[in-house]
């Protein structure tokens, strides 16, 4: 009897998903770099400073650079489309806007309040800081699309100055976050919050499929888990801190040895906002070590490509489980002028813990292997092999 009600609620929640699939492009690094300018590094976990909670209607959106997976909206009667990032790592929803007339607004499709009859402002205003400059923008309400899942009086952030160089390569006209509503800039409404409160939602997860290689295909589904995108048991864990989602790490292994660096446990946050898995400061030069990596001029860290087969895989214990990440998943290659490069996609933060625990963050590097629930109901995640 367990068995068959384990199957009627997966076909439940199959049968009530909405599926958005997103694009993967080039990141706002890799299309400066063609251009022949190096952004500067900037810690990824900056991102959550206390500022960008809801006292101060600020967030941090400064490690955007290496994002690369975005996904179609509309806003606006008759709807306006634009393409945004889907971030697990911040609340608020914001779009370039005609009220923004410089370079990099004028790069993007911008939302022309005027010309949608469902449109209301509500005279608060933002401001987002980032790596090389900033961004402006003022609230409003109007009605949201997110893969036919219609959100009536939705609040919106439209861009109203958006200065420096960054933007201007970017491929997505705005953020959608989806994280929890403690954290939303400005104390606005999060688009999954009103999901939930206007019962659009068959049940009231959503997951994420990130390709691999390169390829696309990847898809964020609202409503349920997709069983076609993983493969075995799905494990969950408790979310710890109803802010990001932020779960516990008890144990770190490198081939399967446990280092000790999360006997007193660890935290992680899981963010699909981030391109990179991100380290504590103080464990990336023994990770780094033990990888054989080396420090290059423009401080990549780069591993000979002969060597692949040979790195160890990297293992994280969580709720008893450790989920490895092989050097596929941690090792980027890439070529230039002929020759082959590979990279360590494994970043320091240097925030301090997290309550005396040390600060992971799971970004696509991990994403890309595991399957990812994200269950607002019964505040937890869940993880399983990609297909």
């Amino acid at each position: 009897m367990k068995c068959l009600v384990a199957v009627l609620v997966c076909v439940a929640l199959v049968e009530g998903i909405v599926r958005i699939p997103l694009t993967k492009h080039k990141s706002m690094r890799e299309a400066l770099r063609e251009k022949g300018i190096e952004l500067s590094y900037h810690d990824p976990a900056l991102k959550y400073q206390p500022d960008e909670f809801s006292s101060s209607a600020n967030m941090y959106i400064n490690n955007y650079a290496d994002t690369t997976y975005y996904g179609a909206i509309s806003i606006g009667t008759p709807p306006q489309s634009f393409q945004v990032l889907f971030d697990t790592g911040s609340a608020n929803l914001w779009v370039d806007s005609i009220y923004c007339s410089t370079r990099a607004c004028n790069a993007h499709t911008k939302f022309n309040p005027r010309e949608s009859s469902t449109y209301s402002a509500n005279g608060k205003t933002f401001f987002l800081p980032y790596g090389a400059g900033s961004l402006y923008g003022t609230f409003g309400y109007d009605t949201v699309n997110v893969g036919g899942i219609v959100i009536n009086h939705q609040e919106i952030g439209l861009s109203t100055n958006e200065p420096g160089q960054n933007f201007v390569v970017a491929k997505f006209d705005g953020i959608l976050g989806l994280s929890y509503p403690s954290i939303s800039a400005g104390g606005e409404t999060p688009v999954v919050d009103n999901m939930i409160s206007q019962n659009l939602l068959s049940a009231n997860i959503f997951s994420f499929y990130l390709s691999r290689g390169g390829q696309q295909g990847s898809v964020l589904s609202f409503g349920g888990v997709d069983t076609s995108l993983y493969r075995g048991q799905i494990y969950w864990t408790p979310v710890t801190s109803e802010t990001y989602w932020q779960i516990g790490v008890q144990g770190f292994e490198i081939n399967g040895r446990e280092t000790g660096w999360c006997s007193q446990g660890c935290q992680s946050i899981v963010d699909t906002g981030t391109s990179t898995l991100t380290a504590p400061s103080h464990f990336i030069g023994d990770i780094m070590q033990a990888i054989g990596a080396q420090r290059s001029q423009n401080g990549m860290y780069m591993v000979d490509c002969s060597e692949l087969n040979n790195l160890p895989t990297l293992s994280f214990v969580i709720s008893g489980v450790a989920l490895p990440l092989p050097p596929s998943a941690y090792i980027s290659q890439h070529y230039q002028n002929g020759n082959q490069f590979c990279s360590v996609d494994i970043a320091p933060t240097y925030l301090p813990s997290h309550n005396g625990q040390p600060l992971w963050i799971f970004g696509d590097v991990f994403l890309r292997e595991y399957y990812s629930i994200y269950d607002r109901t019964n505040n937890r995640l869940g993880f399983a092999s990609a297909a």
